[in-house]
């Protein structure tokens, strides 16, 4: 990297932003539309290809479905489960049976599809339609995943007619083959949000841009590629402590600008509330390199730093079957722990990424959750020496080089480079190869990448959802397990872990499982990620979590 032509770049665009913020200070109205109504506007530069819960996959369907929609459960601040749709459940003392009961007061939202065009309540028949269609072939939702393999099937894994039941309007219940301890978890996410059939049924597969929910906020408008308008619910079901209805918000915009430099320019112009995420550039601009608010900065806007539940690895995949060129260096654990400890995660993460996260210093499990401990889990320091030495051990030396191949993508360049420039300094010969991401995701899902940068982000706060990716049985492109790393004495840990209902035990075996992953090293832990948040000094109730979800219920705006 060039620091030179970086300097100068940040000179020339600090210039421009200061001339931004000094016209920004006359814009007091710019959370205003005119007539007093307030508008929440955030910006999505990832490509947002539906409404409909189904295929909330990413976080641009997640954001936008998450204000139009309600699940049964729903986490807090905490990532603790609370009630939803469902004021109240039970779990059998099997752990197979989850029994819930609806509230009678949540109603979709007013529709031509409905009587009249007025919503109607919402029955435990519409819980059971809405998962059924998850799992239906035919929805070719991205989610069925959630239910697959855990609710009630035959022996040849077929969905039983009953795994959902509607005993009456208020009552419904889940049955499970065996106990899985974050099922709660799992129907947290949007994939499990509440859907009406009449909607469905109306619009078939142009659902996806004509949503109708139980949330917040009511859709409006899609001028795709342009923004999207949610207007307030004016009969939403939930209230504040004060017995206020919420939402508190008017509107909510959506703009799709997908230049990161534009997107934070119009931010910085108030024409943005909020933002996440703030890549490479813009991110040197308001942070020094340790971290903290550049005092050019302070006081302009709310800046805050966040534990994020993403782990950004490198994969090595141990499965030579779709290998063009296998490399069998990858196949010696030395090796796999060689490039481990040759790389300085604490030097990485402060000087490109400005100190926003944590240097990977333990297993695959993130410091969010509660099972989590680098004491009990202890991973890969820089140790060049120790590198040095198991490099030697494993037959490669300045007269046998070791040569790998990264596969990544544009954004990870730099860190790439980073890496590559410590693995030379250990002799180690790294080609890097850049793909878009499509194709990176591709080439990775289907085995054909050895040596591979890749990023998990948790679906649920539950370690389970990390150690996943290292069970035998979910080899990608199926499942997440994308090293296809077998291991017998995990597989076993992780089978025990699903069924354990005493918190402790099932940490103890969570971290049990961790250590397996670090000594046999299938995985090079990079950082636990952290996400940059930035708000406009007049919004309030903006609550960050690490999930990164964006919640509007509570949010004002002044």
């Amino acid at each position: 990297m060039q620091i030179t032509t970086k300097r100068h770049y940040l000179s020339t665009v600090f210039a421009l932003l200061s001339t931004v913020l000094l016209l920004c200070q006359s814009c007091t109205e710019a959370g205003k539309n005119g007539t007093n109504k307030t508008v929440f506007r955030y910006n999505q530069p990832e490509a947002l290809s539906s409404l409909d819960p189904a295929f909330a996959r990413n976080q641009a369907n997640i954001w936008a479905t998450t204000q139009l929609y309600n699940g049964l459960v729903e986490l807090d601040q905490e990532l603790k489960i609370g009630p939803g749709i469902a004021k109240s459940w039970e779990v059998s003392e099997d752990g197979r049976t989850y029994t819930f009961i609806l509230r009678d007061d949540v109603y979709f939202h007013d529709h031509e599809v409905f009587k009249g065009g007025k919503g109607r309540k919402v029955k435990a028949q519409d819980v059971a339609y809405s998962f059924k269609r998850i799992i239906d072939p035919a929805t070719a939702s991205t989610g069925a995943w959630i239910f697959n393999d855990k609710v009630l099937s035959d022996k040849n894994g077929v969905i039983s007619d009953t795994a959902f039941l509607a005993v009456n309007d208020s009552t419904f219940k889940i049955y499970l083959n065996e106990p899985f301890i974050a099922f709660l978890e799992i129907l947290t996410m949007p994939y499990a949000f509440i859907v009406p059939q009449e909607a469905v049924e109306k619009y078939g597969k142009d659902f996806r841009a004509n949503p109708v929910g139980t949330g917040p906020f009511v859709f409006k408008q899609w001028d795709e590629g342009n923004a999207i308008i949610m207007h307030r619910n004016p009969k939403y079901w939930k209230k504040d402590e004060k017995g206020v209805q919420l939402p508190y918000l008017d509107a909510v915009q959506i703009s799709f600008i997908t230049d990161r430099k534009s997107e934070f320019l119009t931010f910085m112009q108030g024409k943005l509330d909020f933002l996440s995420g703030v890549r490479e550039g813009s991110r040197d601009l308001i942070l020094n390199n340790d971290g903290t608010v550049q005092d050019d900065f302070k006081g302009k806007f709310t800046v805050r730093k966040e534990p994020y539940l993403n782990t950004e690895y490198i994969g090595f995949q141990l499965d030579p079957t779709n290998l063009k060129d296998p490399n069998p260096a990858v196949q010696d654990k030395r090796v796999r722990q060689a490039l481990n400890y040759a790389i300085n995660k604490k030097e990485m993460v402060a000087y490109f990424r400005n100190n926003i996260g944590i240097p990977g210093h333990s297993g695959m499990v993130p410091p969010s959750l509660p099972s989590f401990s680098e004491e009990k889990v202890p991973g890969y320091s820089y140790n060049p020496q120790k590198a040095k030495e198991l490099l030697t051990a494993a037959g490669y030396t300045s007269q046998n080089p070791l040569k790998m191949r990264l596969s990544t993508v544009a954004e990870h360049k730099e860190l790439a480079e980073y890496m590559q420039k410590k693995w030379a300094e250990l002799g180690v010969q790294v080609e890097i190869d850049i793909n878009q991401g499509p194709a990176h995701q591709e080439t990775v899902d289907n085995g054909r990448a050895p040596f591979f940068m890749k990023s998990w982000l948790g679906d649920y706060p539950d370690a389970e959802n990390y150690l996943a990716l290292f069970y035998s049985k979910n080899f990608s492109p199926a499942g997440p397990n994308k090293t296809h790393f077998v291991n017998k004495q995990f597989d076993k840990l992780y089978e025990q872990a699903k069924l354990e209902r005493d918190v402790k035990k099932r940490w103890e075996m969570y971290q049990a499982m961790d250590r397996i992953v670090v000594e046999e090293s299938p995985v090079i832990v990079l950082y636990y990620d952290e996400v940059l948040r930035l708000t406009q000094n007049n919004i309030q109730g903006l609550e960050p979590n690490p999930m990164n979800m964006l919640k509007l219920e509570r949010v004002r705006k002044l």
